[in-house]
C-alpha cells in the first residue's frame, strides 16, 4: 500500500506545483516588469532595476484620478451591497414562510445571469432615467448586480447566530432592528467581512459595466483606463502597465489585510448562550 501511495503522492504534488507556477509566472511578470526598464512580455530578471514606470504613471490623469473613480464607485456601492444584504438575509434568516425557498432559488438563479446579457436593457433603461455617465446610476447598478449573491451568502452567515441572543434582547425592550445591529451583525463579524471583501474584488475588477455607463474619460474607473496602455497597432508599454497594475492591485490587498483577522476568526459566540 505504501509502494501504491508514493507515486500517486508525487503526481498529485506534481499537479499542484504546475497549477502554482500557472499563478505564480503571471504575478512575477508585473512585479518584475514594473521595475525593467526594458519589460517585454518574456518574464525575465531585469539587468537594472528602475523606477521610471513608476514615475510615468503617478500622473492625475493616468493613475490618481481614475483611482479615485474606482474608490468612489465600489465603496459607495459595497457599503450599498452590504446594508441591504443584511436587511434581506435577516427576515428570510429569522423568519419561517413557505416563499423563503423559491425566494432563494430566485436569487441563486439571477447569481448565474451574464451581465452581458442585460447591459442593453439596462443601458436603455438609464438614459431613459437619465442616469447615464453618472457616477451614482453606476453605483445602483453595481450594487443591483452583487446583491443576489451577497444576500445568498449572508443569510448563510447569519444562520449561524443563535435566536436565543435575540430573543433576550427582546425581553429587554431591544426593538428588531436593534437587535440586528446591536446583537446579529457584530457576532456575525466574518460574514460581513466576506460579503465586504467578495463584493468590493467582484466590483474593482469589472471593465464592461462602466466602459458602458459612463461615458466621460474623466469619470472612468482604472478598471477600464487600464486600456489606454494598449497602444495602436499591438504597441505596449509594458513597464508602465505592469506599474499600473502593482498599483491598482494595492487597494484591494489592503483591504484584505485588514479584514484578514477577521477572515481567520470564527463566531465570536463562546460563552455568550448559558444553558
Amino acid at each position: 500500500m505504501a509502494r501504491n501511495r508514493a507515486p500517486r503522492r508525487l503526481v498529485a504534488d506534481v499537479s499542484l506545483l504546475a497549477v502554482a507556477a500557472a499563478f505564480a509566472l503571471p504575478l512575477a511578470w508585473v512585479l518584475l516588469s514594473a521595475v525593467d526598464p526594458h519589460a517585454g512580455l518574456r518574464v525575465k530578471v531585469p539587468g537594472g532595476l528602475t523606477l521610471a514606470n513608476f514615475h510615468a504613471i503617478l500622473t492625475p490623469d493616468i493613475t490618481y484620478t481614475p483611482l479615485l473613480n474606482s474608490l468612489i464607485l465600489c465603496g459607495g456601492a459595497t457599503a450599498l451591497t452590504v446594508g441591504c444584504a443584511a436587511l434581506a438575509a435577516y427576515p428570510l434568516s429569522r423568519f419561517r414562510s413557505r416563499l423563503n425557498r423559491p425566494f432563494l432559488l430566485t436569487i441563486l438563479f439571477a447569481t448565474s445571469l451574464p451581465i452581458t446579457a442585460i447591459m442593453v436593457p439596462v443601458y436603455a433603461l438609464f438614459v431613459r432615467v437619465n442616469l447615464i455617465d453618472t457616477l451614482q446610476g453606476t453605483i445602483l447598478f453595481f450594487a443591483a448586480s452583487q446583491l443576489p449573491f451577497a444576500i445568498w451568502l449572508m443569510k448563510n452567515f447569519m444562520d449561524g447566530v443563535p435566536t436565543e441572543l435575540e430573543e433576550a434582547a427582546w425581553t429587554d425592550g431591544a426593538s428588531a432592528a436593534q437587535s440586528l445591529v446591536r446583537i446579529v451583525l457584530p457576532l456575525m463579524g466574518p460574514g460581513l467581512a466576506v460579503v465586504t471583501v467578495f463584493s468590493f474584488v467582484m466590483m474593482w475588477g469589472n471593465f464592461f459595466v462602466p466602459f458602458m455607463l459612463l461615458l466621460t474619460p474623466e469619470q472612468m474607473p482604472a478598471s477600464v483606463s487600464i486600456n489606454d496602455f494598449f497602444g495602436n497597432r499591438g504597441m505596449v508599454a509594458y513597464g508602465q502597465l505592469a506599474a499600473f497594475s502593482v498599483v491598482y492591485s494595492t487597494p484591494v490587498v489592503l483591504l484584505y489585510v485588514l479584514v484578514a483577522r477577521r477572515l481567520g476568526g470564527g463566531f465570536a459566540l463562546g460563552g455568550a448562550v448559558k444553558g
